[in-house]
């Protein structure tokens, strides 16, 4: 198996590396690639240093598997040639989320959809993977029929410059010294910012699109109907969603809660009297969905949970390794 991550020194290029190991993924050659900039730039992959490589037309021949962590258009520009050497793409961008021909995969929803491939597959987006790896269990005893959604989703979402936006203007505010604001529309810090992608003509974003896009196409269910709210939290890691949904067929409470427990890569955290339910702190660095708040909608006639995620881990990078096992 020799697998290539393109966009190797990025946040999840980097935790790439780390889950090829923790997923026991046999690696014969790992082949770091990103742009000139970080050419020659030093890693350790199971006890081997490994130096990246400029990114360039001729540098997948040989390669079974490249990662894609670099970003859209890079991806865009890059796939033909990555075809071409006959790899599969697995990708982490937009790119090609929605095309008619590219597999859209959890693999714990929908795995055997990877084999489908025509030579390159797409990681969803990481509020809508951590949202219905919440749901999957419920949709096998009865199909969701209709859902509402906020995120809170948090700063590394934007990667290490959101990250180091939130810190400096909170050390800023600390000191009474100005904030800088640059990756962000507003400040950040001590603020939610109701805004995440760009806006489109219906007052949605393009970000809150994603969940009813790709969730239709995920869950084999292409009249699910959901409408979104993408919020930006001053949380570091790990991404958040309050979901209320309806199904087709009613369900118990305990019903629910069973579904959710039983399946694979969730938790059931569940136990509001006591102060028990998911958060961002007790989800970051580890690729498990935390799922609580279960309860009865009493407005769309459904259900109401909420759930948190490492959106770097399981909403990118341990998603797009597990994809390598289902292939």
């Amino acid at each position: 198996m020799r697998i290539g991550i393109l966009g190797a020194t990025g946040a999840v290029g980097q935790q790439v590396m780390v889950s090829l190991v923790e997923q026991d993924i046999k690696v014969d050659e790992l082949r770091l690639m990103a742009s000139h900039r970080s050419v020659g730039r030093e890693f350790e992959f199971r006890g081997e240093t490994l130096k990246v490589i400029e990114a360039k037309e001729d540098s997948f021949d040989g390669l079974d598997v490249v990662i894609g962590a670099a970003g859209g258009k890079s991806s865009k520009y890059f796939a033909p040639f990555i075809k071409k050497a006959g790899a599969v793409l697995i990708d982490n961008s937009s790119a090609f989320r929605l095309d008619d021909d590219v597999p859209l995969v959890i693999p714990e929803i929908n795995g055997e959809d990877a084999k489908k491939n025509n030579g390159i597959i797409a990681n969803p987006n990481c509020s809508t993977i951590i949202a219905f790896m919440a749901l999957y269990g419920i949709n096998k005893k009865s199909k969701l029929t209709k859902m509402v959604a906020s995120t809170y989703q948090a700063v590394s979402g934007a990667g290490v410059a959101g990250v180091s936006e939130l810190e400096n203007q909170v050390k800023a505010l600390i000191d009474g010294k100005e904030i800088e604001t640059n990756t962000f529309a507003h400040q950040i810090a001590y603020n939610c910012i109701p805004g995440i992608g760009a806006f489109l003509e219906d007052g949605y974003t393009d970000e809150e699109m994603k969940m009813q896009n790709e969730g239709r196409k995920i869950m084999h269910l292409p009249n699910l109907d959901v409408t979104c709210t993408c919020v930006r939290v001053p949380v570091i890691r790990s991404h958040s969603v309050s979901i209320s949904f309806a199904t087709e067929e009613p369900l118990t409470i305990e019903e629910v809660r069973e579904a959710v427990a039983s399946s694979k890569g969730v938790k059931l955290v569940d136990d509001g009297a006591n102060n028990v339910y998911p958060m961002p702190l007790s989800t970051s660095n580890n690729d498990i969905i935390e799922v609580g708040r279960i309860r009865e909608d009493k407005v769309i006639g459904g259900y109401s949970l909420f759930c948190s995620g490492d959106q770097i881990r399981k909403g990118a990078a341990s998603n797009t390794v597990a994809i390598i096992k289902c292939l």
